[in-house]
């Protein structure tokens, strides 16, 4: 298809996703702008796997699932699978879609970061903006209202109806997630911002597209080679995700130039920050087995949660659980724990974790997957580790209140043998997980900050005609899931790219 060579479209977004998607819908809104939209995995349109979002589970290493490993982690779990969605939306086609709006102190950290124009009073309207359905989980089983009750009284934190109703302290309740309750069809970005404008004449989606290489020319971005041809546009938006948008910069030269080097490639541009700053949010887990069937009926068998705050110097949670529905035991199997046939858990999860990693190229093979190295509990100061210690402990109060109390025959694991701290904390490392949260490899900093990759108008550094819009520009960790925050990315970048167009 070397005659695509020939189209050159206004803008041309890298990656369907959470953020690309919002991005083509706003900016295609206008007949007289052409967007093209590059989405390396095929359409959800029709297909029920990806829409119905309880089938969430199911979409993790398959067929729509990118499946990035993990490098060997001395202090962490060196087995966790990193899920990266294959499929128009992007990972909100592929998550549980629980819809938080991160709290004031979230914004105030990026502005701190160097982020100016993204405080939380001027990314409120972005949050008002959003076409997603965001509603609290209409299925309110049995199970779940007895965890809230009960965390509630071990905890006496408040049971708040709707999480996203003001920013709060701490508190337990049922998620706000982004989906359609009468039919359990998930609001991801391409069913709320897509498939309404399919038709439009001035947007092209090319699902099953693979980009491999910015063509740069000093700099600007002058075309995106894939396997369908070279594509061009005037302008660029990277929105393949923290994991593909720096590999895709690092594939084109544009990156640390030592590292660039090492594996053979082309230095076009010395950017030290590209891949730097991973970050995720790793969560571990109690599991139980249950005394009696858990109940089925569910929104995406997570529905219920619980945030405590025990730093009483900041006004958000600094720990967050979910309740799962399901026995989610794919590390603890592993480690020889019992998989109950009735079984639930409780994931202790650090909303602001210290420990940060890199994202780096294996080879200069564009088929080869990149390296991802979370460094998971290597903070100096083992905030991270005792953040999990304490999760553990916490997840044994709420336990041991009625009326979830009842629902539990015993506890699988860790066991109730492992009580110190010492063996908490080994236990906790050994089968933690993620909640398939990278963010920051391509963060937004100040002009002065030597590994910031976009300004604050998500400027890629270097290139006058490129963006970044997706989780790779948080400059800091969300305290809540980030698909929120990367909507209101793509929202704002929209703004800023008809503001320049």
């Amino acid at each position: 298809m070397g005659a695509l060579s020939t189209v050159e479209y206004d803008v041309v977004v890298v990656g369907g996703g959470t953020a690309g998607a919002v991005v083509a819908s706003r900016i295609s809104a206008d007949p007289q702008v052409s967007v093209c939209v590059i989405e390396g995995g095929p359409s959800d349109v029709g297909d029920d796997r990806v829409l119905r979002l309880r089938n969430w589970i199911n979409l993790l290493e398959s067929e729509f699932d990118y499946d990035y490993g993990t490098v060997p982690q001395p202090r962490g779990n060196s087995h966790i699978r990193h899920s990266r969605a294959k499929v128009l939306g992007g990972c909100s086609s592929h998550n549980t879609m629980i819809s938080l709006l991160p709290p004031p102190g979230d914004f105030a950290d990026w502005v701190a970061a160097g982020a100016d124009g993204w405080s939380y009073p001027e990314m409120l309207p972005y949050w008002h903006r959003l076409a997603v359905n965001i509603v609290p989980v209409a299925e309110r089983n049995a199970l779940a209202v007895d965890f809230v009750e009960a965390a509630h009284k071990a905890l006496d934190v408040p049971v708040i109806a709707d999480l996203n109703a003001a920013p709060f302290a701490g508190g337990t309740g049922f998620f706000p997630v982004g989906y359609h309750p009468e039919t359990g069809v998930r609001s991801s970005s391409s069913v709320a911002y897509l498939h309404p404008h399919l038709d439009r004449p001035n947007l092209t989606i090319m699902t099953d597209t693979w980009a491999s290489k910015l063509e740069t020319d000093q700099d600007r971005i002058t075309g995106v080679r894939t396997d369908r041809g070279v594509i061009r546009g005037r302008e660029y938006v990277l929105s393949a995700g923290a994991v593909d948008t720096p590999r895709l910069l690092l594939l084109s030269g544009i990156g640390p130039a030592g590292d660039l080097r090492g594996v053979g490639i082309d230095v076009e541009h010395d950017l030290p920050g590209v891949g730097e700053h991973l970050l995720d949010h790793p969560e571990s887990l109690i599991l139980w087995e249950a005394g009696r069937p858990v109940p089925t009926e569910s929104a995406m068998d997570a529905d219920a949660g619980l945030f405590v705050r025990r730093d009483s110097s900041d006004p958000r949670p600094d720990l967050m659980f979910h309740l799962y529905q399901i026995p989610f035991t794919v590390h603890t199997e592993r480690l020889g724990y019992d998989v109950p046939a009735h079984g639930f858990g409780m994931t202790p999860n650090i909303p602001r974790p210290r420990s940060s990693g890199k994202l780096s190229l294996v080879d200069a093979n564009p088929a080869t997957k990149p390296a991802l190295d979370f460094r998971y509990f290597t903070d100096p100061d083992g905030y991270d580790e005792r953040t999990i210690v304490d999760g553990l402990k916490i997840a044994r109060e709420v336990a041991a209140t009625e009326p979830f109390a009842s629902w539990i025959k015993r506890e699988i694991a860790p066991g109730p043998s492992v009580t110190t701290d010492q063996e908490l904390s080994a236990y906790g490392r050994a089968v933690h997980h993620t909640v398939y949260h990278p963010v920051g490899t391509c963060r937004m900093g100040a002009a002065d900050d030597p590994l910031a990759v976009v300004d604050p108008r998500l400027r890629l550094r270097g290139f006058t005609n490129v963006r970044i819009a997706d989780a790779s520009v948080l400059p800091t960790m969300t305290s809540v899931n980030p698909v929120v925050a990367v909507l209101m990315i793509g929202e704002k970048a929209a703004d800023l790219i008809s503001q320049d167009f």
